[in-house]
């Protein structure tokens, strides 16, 4: 029995170092797209926080990555108030879609 715990303790902990990995990279690649120069994880900047975003598109299915990797190339105005979000054509289409899936992954989990 205590063989069985300390596996599914050992199992929790990889898949807990994997979500802090996950989010650690999306975080540092945001800083490399220069995202952080206008976006925060937890408050307003010039956009609105990316949790916000996150919480807004959270459990609309895997359309949403592309939706929002169209967003972030493409540039947005009006959805999130007065000033428009520019075109990020240095972000590759790839980076795009890992920052989104990034952004997203930020929504609170349903219980």
């Amino acid at each position: 029995m205590h063989l069985k715990i300390s596996l599914w303790a050992a199992v929790a902990c990889v898949f807990s170092a994997g979500a802090v990995q996950a989010q650690t990279v999306g975080l540092d690649l945001a800083k490399s797209k220069a995202c952080m120069a206008c976006h925060q994880v937890d408050s307003k900047r010039v956009g609105p926080p990316l949790k916000s975003v996150a919480e807004r598109y959270a459990g609309q299915g895997d359309a949403m990555v592309d939706y929002l990797a169209g967003k972030i190339r493409g540039g947005g105005r009006g959805a999130w108030g007065a000033v428009p979000m520019p075109a990020q054509t240095h972000v590759s289409q790839e980076d795009a879609r890992l920052l989104a899936e990034w952004i997203l992954s930020l929504a609170p989990a349903k219980q």
